[in-house]
């Protein structure tokens, strides 16, 4: 089974109904790294769904934890909200300064900055969770219940976090964090408790108390989170792996929630997305790649499939080059197999058999609609990416696919062109896959040619103004234009590079030749000659 079945098949035997649950907080601009989290939940929500379980998935904003430090995207005059919850202060304005105009006009906070443009990426993508805004619970009584059993209990919530984290807490800790005098739950000392108020003092010298009902303050974050699988009913959860360590906070978490008088979610730790050659992807260093912008060069499927195809424990790589191209083309291959066929092969092995289950949920994961058809296009990212760069018209590229007036191509086809457009154009493509021909040869290309090279210009020359003019002659004909005088091919694939593209190497060559009018690559390879000619 797919790795989303497993688990709906283990919450299938705790019950019909669950609540799935995913959260992150809106600090900064949302990545790739935080689809591992929410597309686990939307998932696991899915398989559970088709296999008869009633599921409601949610998505709970931390809007309510405090801004932690002043980002290198933010101004420095955001250092006077340091401490203040994200969910209260001003978003930030073009130049990373608080922008008091819009929040007093529209209310825009800066956590809602942040976390709208990646709700409408997850629409994009097919996620439509149940929003569920922390700050609002807490300024609206939902915490009312479980704050209170968590203040009545401290000494109890003291010794599980002590033990199991195996560290020692402030002896004037208090699981409930007020608010001071200037909206800050930093160094806020608490001096007394009397349900429902949390009296304090904070480091301006001011004292005050802080009402549980109203929300004047949260819980810490290791009682938080257990408070909220509490008075929310949550029974499954993905994490990344910091919260699933021995004695993090799903460890401590776990008997807290007990406490609360709610069994602990059954658990699903997931490894991080890191950008290919610089780490762990982090909203506060700026080391991102947003969905939004990944949206724009690639169809949803193929970031859905990022995530469908690895189990949650393993840690994926990724970046939008050549992790982008090897994962688009992977998902036209899936497509493309007949898996009733690979099933109904006689003496299948078990080891196969998982295998290509595993493709199967992986597919089926990957569509933005459970209620889309799998249709394939046949052709590969590669195949567009060339042909975008080679053909001067969308028309031409259409006739190229075997399209015309009379059988257009489809809508899906059309957005996975005009998104290819947008990755030629941007700082993605990989320079092994640019295209670029040059149409005015000069002379400094060839100051590493010999008399064997020019040899093998000349004798390509011929050979491509007889050959029939598709990949495989073209592909044959470049080796053999320096195999015909006992040269060796390396030769014939360097003098055609460095004529046609400036370069020693490149892309596949004859691919892209078949797709390019004969005549004007006879005359750039004729012009080259001229140009070594000139020169004597």
């Amino acid at each position: 089974m797919h790795w989303t079945d497993v688990t709906a098949q283990a919450l299938a035997h705790k019950g019909k109904k669950h609540i799935i649950s995913t959260g992150i907080t809106p600090s900064g601009e949302f990545h790739i790294g935080h689809l591992r989290e929410i597309l686990t939940g939307d998932m696991i929500s899915r398989a559970a769904r088709n296999a008869g379980l009633e599921v409601d998935f949610i998505f709970i904003v931390d809007d309510a934890d405090p801004l932690r430090k002043v980002y290198p995207f933010l101004h420095d005059d955001y250092s006077q909200f340091i401490g203040h919850q994200i969910g209260s202060i001003p978003a930030p304005d073009e130049n990373g300064k608080p922008d008091f105009e819009k929040f007093s006009k529209d209310g825009l906070s800066y956590a809602d900055y942040f976390l709208s443009p990646f709700l409408e990426a997850l629409r994009k993508i097919g996620v439509v969770p149940r929003i569920i805004k922390n700050l609002h619970s807490y300024q609206s009584g939902a915490f009312d219940e479980v704050a209170k059993i968590a203040c009545d209990k401290a000494e109890d919530i003291r010794e599980i976090i002590e033990r199991v984290s195996t560290r020692e807490l402030a002896e004037d800790w208090f699981p409930w964090s007020p608010l001071d005098s200037k909206g800050s739950l930093e160094g806020v000392k608490v001096t007394g408790y009397e349900y429902p108020l949390v009296h304090w003092k904070d480091s301006h010298g001011v004292e005050g108390s802080s009402d549980i009902t109203k929300g004047e303050g949260k819980l810490p974050w290791r009682i938080d989170w257990p408070a909220k699988w509490s008075w929310i009913g949550v029974t499954c959860e993905a994490f990344g792996k910091d919260h699933g360590a021995a004695g993090g906070s799903y460890a401590t978490g776990r008997e807290i929630c007990q406490l609360f008088g709610h069994s602990p979610p059954q658990p699903l730790t997931y490894e991080w997305i890191s950008l290919k050659g610089q780490g762990a992807m982090s909203s506060s260093t700026g080391n991102t790649i947003g969905p939004i912008e990944a949206l724009e060069l690639v169809p949803p499927e193929i970031l859905r499939l990022l995530i469908a195809q690895s189990k949650p424990n393993k840690a994926i790589e990724f970046d939008t080059g050549m992790s982008l191209v090897n994962l688009a083309d992977e998902y036209e291959r899936l497509l493309s197999r007949n898996f009733d066929e690979e099933l109904a092969v006689e003496d299948l092995s078990r080891r196969r058999k998982v295998q290509i289950e595993d493709s199967i949920g992986a597919l089926k994961m990957s569509i933005v609609s459970p209620e889309s058809s799998l249709e394939s296009s046949n052709i590969s990212f590669r195949h567009l990416c060339l042909l975008a760069q080679t053909k001067t018209s969308d028309d031409m590229v259409w006739s190229s696919l075997g399209y015309c007036e009379t059988d257009k191509p489809p809508s899906t086809l059309v957005d996975r062109l005009n998104k290819m457009k947008l990755w030629i154009n941007s700082k993605h493509l990989p320079e092994e896959m640019r295209i670029s021909i040059i149409d005015n040869p000069e002379i400094e290309m060839f100051t590493d040619f010999g008399q064997e090279e020019v040899k093998v210009l000349k004798l390509l020359i011929d050979e491509l103004k007889t050959c029939e003019w598709n990949k495989e002659d073209i592909g044959n004909v470049i080796p053999n234009s320096a195999k015909s005088i006992d040269l060796s091919p390396r030769i014939a694939y360097f003098v055609a590079y460095k004529s046609l593209m400036g370069r020693p190497r490149g892309p596949r060559l004859a691919p892209i030749l078949a797709e390019m009018e004969r005549e004007k690559i006879i005359k750039i390879l004729e012009q080259c000659l001229t140009v070594i000619n000139s020169q004597g």
